[in-house]
């Protein structure tokens, strides 16, 4: 069962690498848009199926859906302000404390509960993948470190603010540009520097304003679970 799950999880890799070639002789054959939203949809589904598999504490359900409850409102009213919002923060603070599954949970759901607000559709699958991998990146920093590093989170959190913003580039150019050509995905990039600086800035200003206050309580709210 598992060397097959891997395999799936390969071919899935391959099918959305081969997808995203400038140029591809298999543009005018399949709906890129569509297949990449079902690509990463399987990809979404292998994680929830392990997370799933997961001997797990009666408490840490309820932990999941109010801190994604939480990031996915605090979504909701700088839906005004494009790319800024604290939902990326609070996701990341969530994996640095509790680690890469209930991260990975949190962003998540949390962007399938804020978009039934603001709008669900093929992006919606890009969007929970590359909140979780936020949450799965501040894990892997927080599983390195005892104490909370503002400093270095700071820093992430800014990285992690283009990191989805590139991410989210490949929805956007297979999605809305024509002709998929490397000359269209470079400009495709390069138009997502403002906002994707946006995002980064906004996640470091939260970060330095309420890091050490989330830390601190989610912390001692994991002591108390373990």
């Amino acid at each position: 069962m598992k060397n097959s799950f891997i395999i799936i999880i390969l071919i899935i890799i391959l099918i959305l690498a081969i997808s995203v070639i400038p140029e591809n002789p298999f543009y005018n054959i399949f709906s890129w848009p569509i297949l990449s939203a079902v690509i990463i949809g399987l990809i979404m589904l292998t994680f929830f199926w392990k997370f799933e598999k997961k001997e797990m504490n009666s408490k840490e359900v309820p932990l999941i859906s109010t801190m994604a409850t939480l990031a996915a409102i605090s979504r909701i009213p700088f839906a005004a302000l494009m790319s800024v919002q604290p939902t990326t923060f609070i996701v990341m603070i969530t994996g640095y404390v509790f680690g890469m599954q209930i991260g990975f949970m949190v962003g998540a759901v949390a962007a399938l509960v804020s978009n039934f607000f603001l709008g669900q559709g093929p992006w919606t699958p890009w969007q929970m993948f590359c909140w979780g991998l936020c949450g799965v990146l501040a894990a892997i920093l927080g599983k390195r470190k005892r104490e909370f590093n503002l400093k270095q989170f700071a820093v992430l959190s800014g990285i992690c603010g283009y990191l989805f913003g590139w991410i989210m580039n490949i929805w956007h150019w297979i999605g809305f540009v024509y002709p998929l050509t490397l000359k269209t995905f470079i400009s495709t990039y390069i138009a997502s520097i403002p906002f994707d600086t946006l995002h980064a800035v906004g996640n470091v200003i939260f970060s330095i304003l309420f890091g050490k206050s989330f830390y601190y309580i989610l912390t001692r709210f994991k002591k108390r679970i373990c």
